[in-house]
């Protein structure tokens, strides 16, 4: 069982969708947002849940007997997202924060690591983050995937990158990104068939539609409680995650598979 640390943790979709996988388990949270703490104390009532990236270290980690071996995390996407024209991207105050993941990841040196943003991080610091991920010893793979490729009512275009010990620190899971299938494991990928009703319904159950008008409250129009909107609308797609940690499990087994085929 692979034990994960979510940074900026959200309402927990990454976990969510990762511990469907039935290999992954969140051992710590680290997130901000009062709202969203409690949504993870209610959710995983034993997992801790620290506070501040800023203050988080792999000291503190390993004082309160946590071990990890996955970090995964949206960081924040402000100064990122096209939405504003003149963000700073990496060098902005939120976005920054990337910074602070890129700190825990070198201290902590975890197996895997899974990033999430927005798609304009292509053009907007990709290479930075690239760039620090092969500095601390890990190859990294990344691919963009709207939430309606997995049957959401929305695009949410994101990007998600992969990384894992490149070779010469540890073996490394040749293709395990690759190994995600992209296309093949969404069907549904061409575009707006994620849109479709008979593919809305299998993905997210027969009341799709109205579970998504209702945390948008589309329904009236109007949030009484913008706090739970927000971390709606802040949170990962689960099913991704999931496809992403089914994809990473395969990729080990058949690593082990082929290991022993050779000793044979």
């Amino acid at each position: 069982m692979k034990q994960v640390l979510s940074l900026f943790a959200g309402i927990g979709g990454f976990d969510l969708g990762l511990e469907r996988t039935g290999g992954f388990k969140t051992v710590a949270f680290c997130e901000i947002d009062p709202f969203c703490q409690r949504v993870l104390a209610k959710h995983w009532p034993e997992v801790p849940c620290y506070d501040d990236v800023r203050t988080l270290t792999a000291d503190r980690l390993a004082a309160d007997g946590i071990a990890v071996d996955v970090i995964v995390g949206g960081f924040p996407c402000q100064d990122i997202s096209e939405a504003h024209v003149h963000g700073r991207g990496l060098d902005g105050e939120r976005s920054g924060l990337w910074f602070e993941f890129e700190r825990l990841i070198g201290e902590i040196r975890p197996r895997f690591v899974i990033v999430e943003n927005v798609a304009a991080l292509l053009n907007r610091g990709l290479d930075r983050v690239l760039g620090a991920l092969a500095e601390i010893g890990l190859d990294a793979e990344w691919h963009c995937i709207p939430a309606a490729a997995v049957g959401a009512p929305h695009e949410r275009d994101r990007i998600w990158i992969i990384a894992y010990a490149s070779a010469g620190e540890r073996r490394p899971l040749i293709g395990a990104c690759d190994r995600v299938a992209w296309a093949d494991a969404i069907p549904q990928w061409q575009e707006g068939a994620g849109r479709s009703e008979g593919l809305l319904e299998a993905a997210w159950g027969a009341d799709a539609v109205m579970v998504a008008d209702a945390l948008s409250r589309m329904d009236d129009g109007v949030r009484v409680r913008m706090d739970g909107f927000n971390a709606c609308a802040n949170a990962v797609v689960p099913q991704i995650p999931e496809m992403i940690g089914r994809a990473i499990l395969a990729a080990e087994a058949d690593a082990v598979s082929s290991e022993k085929e050779r000793a044979a």
